[in-house]
């Protein structure tokens, strides 16, 4: 029994030694411990190698010691206690803890969603009975009413248009009858578009409500989608309202543009900018926006994607808005998921479907956290704000001081806690702004107020998720760190080396009085290339350079008695050249004083030798920005040669086994 008994504690003891473990010290630094899981994020974030040697691993440890001194530096001058850096981190931070305060699964659904549906596009027609978002339940149950009688009459074998036009709230129904014509995913509001891709073609789907009211919805036809494409336009206005010109003579003018492309070759470009009435487009040559299904008229959209191949002009055209004359410029089918991945998340984001996301996350918080709410202290308000202290902006959070019962509240693991009162609710009520023209307008209170409430309680929830990141999310507080320790070590690193190196100009010049022999030209020759587009104008300056000095020619001189009729005939460059600078320079010969005449790629080139240059250090002015670098690094290791004496590094050599 006691043999048992002791066999229990150490299996106790082991298990709460290997617990502390976890993520055991790897590194101290001054005193500062770094966590061996700290060092496995960045290193197997740069490491590109899968199965990293001992040598990699102490390769890195050691550039990530000298990145660790210097925020060891940084700390200790209270580089993190300054305003710029925590308003600097305080942004940084915002922008990364976005990702982890959505479902990740509910949005990566809802992009792949939207990408199988972009795969095909939609004609739909709707009829809509307009209802306020926020209408109370009498008011919603009449708008369905009335939608659904609307579809019984269509199903009942009524006209869709004849309905649309009589019914329908969405003013382009009197026009159109309800016909939308083709659009995508992500062109329609959400509720819209699930039931029109999710609805068999003829259909008449069941009325769903959107923030506009309810929709009656026909889908006419699915079929494959067609594409982004681009292209440009030549158009002629032909407004039948105020007809300046006859339709007859808009069409011959369409025409004759049409005759100066196909017939005479003339510019699509230079025809639009001339003669295209689109002054928008007519600047770029008529180029349009990209563009697929639902974007344009139906006859302009139909025109482009019938054009076969990218250059491809088409026929004159008529729309609503005139006449013209399109070509296609380029055509892209839907790219793969991978590629569009990033750039459906960007629409989802901003697209009301991200709701779905936001409800499953505040249902995980809620459950995360043990979410306790009293719905009789919510409704308390119900009697405690009248509609016209609302509408006015006459309730005061300071009547209500007897109600302090709690609402609701959020309740960790760990024993952090968050609770919201009836006393927070009054005042958030007391400074809420109203809608512009919400005053003397009738409103539902028990609505409003569970609108207030539920509002609440999501940005109270996220709030709280958001506060506990670095404590519950391994991931985001590792890469909190990393931004932190690289804020720090740019702002002293630009201090202590980069504007240093820059302004320090004694300290230049005096490491380049020390190290000048390391920055050595080579042999190097001073010499006058006269650079000729010809064999006969080589002939003509040689000729010309042999009276040179006799006659006082200068340079100037002899390029006006050649480039007489044109400007490219002779071109003349002096410098000091090294091996490999110029082809022309490599093939001559490089004794002072020598004239060589040489060809090279159907040029020719006259090179005379000045002076055969010894090897020589660079001036500090010829190498300024490769000197200035070297003497940054110079200044790096000093650096960190100090920091290495002012701060003890600790290594345990049994926890750095265990990166990987």
């Amino acid at each position: 029994m006691k043999r048992t008994v002791l066999l229990l504690l150490l299996s106790i003891v082991t298990i709460t030694i290997n617990a502390q473990e976890v993520d055991p010290v790897l590194l101290t630094i001054g005193g500062k411990e770094v966590k061996l899981s700290e060092f496995n994020a960045i290193f197997n974030k740069n490491n590109s190698n899968e199965n990293p040697t001992s040598e990699s691993i102490q390769e890195y440890l050691d550039l990530y010691i000298k990145f660790k001194l210097k925020v060891r530096e940084a700390e200790d001058l209270g580089y993190d206690t300054l305003p710029k850096f925590k308003n600097e981190l305080n942004g940084y931070r915002k922008q990364l803890a976005q990702p982890y305060l959505t479902d990740k699964e509910v949005t990566e659904g809802l992009i792949k969603e939207a990408y199988d549906r972009m795969k095909f596009d939609i004609r739909a027609s709707h009829i809509l009975i307009s209802l306020d978002s926020e209408a109370d339940p009498a008011d919603t149950l009449i708008a369905f009413n009335q939608a659904l009688k609307a579809r019984k009459r269509i199903v009942g074998g009524e006209d869709f248009a004849k309905v649309a036009k009589e019914l329908s709230k969405d003013p382009s129904a009197k026009k159109n009858g309800g016909d939308l014509g083709y659009f995508s995913a992500l062109h329609m509001v959400y509720p819209f578009e699930t039931v029109a891709y999710s609805t068999k073609k003829g259909e008449v789907a069941m009325p769903v409500r959107t923030r506009f009211g309810y929709h009656v919805i026909r889908v006419i036809d699915r079929r494959p989608a067609r594409g982004t494409i681009k292209v440009a336009h030549i158009m002629v206005k032909a407004e039948k309202k105020i007809p300046a010109i006859p339709e007859s003579d808009k069409r011959k003018k369409i025409y004759e543009i049409y005759y100066k492309l196909i017939t005479e070759g003339e510019d699509f470009g230079s025809l639009a900018k001339q003669f295209s009435d689109d002054k928008g487009s007519a600047p770029r040559g008529g180029e349009l926006p990209e563009f697929n299904a639902g974007k344009m008229v139906e006859e302009f959209e139909n025109t482009a994607f019938s054009l076969v191949n990218d250059g491809d002009v088409s026929e004159p055209v008529q729309t609503d808005f005139g006449w013209h004359i399109i070509k296609r410029i380029s055509l892209e089918e839907l790219g793969s998921y991978e590629d569009l991945y990033n750039v459906i998340k960007a629409k989802v984001s901003r697209d009301s479907r991200s709701n779905k996301s936001k409800e499953a996350l505040l249902k995980k918080i809620k459950d995360d956290n043990n979410f306790v709410e009293n719905i009789k202290e919510r409704n308390d308000f119900y009697k405690l704000i009248s509609e016209a202290e609302y509408l006015n902006g006459e309730f005061k959070a300071a009547n209500t001081n007897d109600y302090n019962k709690l609402m609701f509240g959020l309740y960790a693991r760990d024993g952090e806690k968050y609770e919201y009162t009836q006393i927070d609710f009054a005042q958030h009520i007391e400074k809420s702004r109203y809608k512009k023209g919400q005053k003397n307008k009738a409103v539902n209170m028990k609505a409003e107020i569970n609108r207030h409430y539920n509002k609440i309680i999501e940005a109270k929830a996220i709030e709280f998720k958001d506060s506990r990141l670095s404590k519950t999310n391994k991931e985001f507080r590792l890469l909190m760190q990393e931004y932190r320790d690289g804020i720090l070590l740019f702002d002293l690193t630009d201090e202590k080396v980069w504007t240093k190196a820059v302004k320090d100009t004694s300290g230049l010049e005096a490491y380049y009085e020390n190290h000048k022999e390391k920055y050595m030209w080579g042999e190097r020759v001073e010499a006058v290339m006269y650079i000729c587009n010809s064999e006969e104008i080589a002939k003509n300056v040689a000729k010309i350079l042999k009276k040179k000095e006799k006659k006082g020619y200068t340079n100037e001189d002899i390029l006006k008695m050649i480039n007489t009729d044109s400007q490219l005939a002779l071109d003349i460059e002096e410098g000091n050249y090294s091996k490999g600078d110029n082809d022309f320079i490599d093939k001559s010969s490089w004794n002072s004083g020598s004239v060589s005449t040489i060809e090279s790629r159907g040029s020719y080139a006259i090179v005379m030798i000045k002076n055969k240059l010894t090897a020589e250090p660079k001036k500090l002015s010829e190498i300024k920005g490769l000197f200035t670098s070297d003497y940054q690094n110079h200044l790096e290791k000093e650096w960190v040669e100090e920091l290495k004496s002012k701060y003890k590094v600790e290594l345990d050599e049994e926890v750095l086994k265990l990166v990987k």
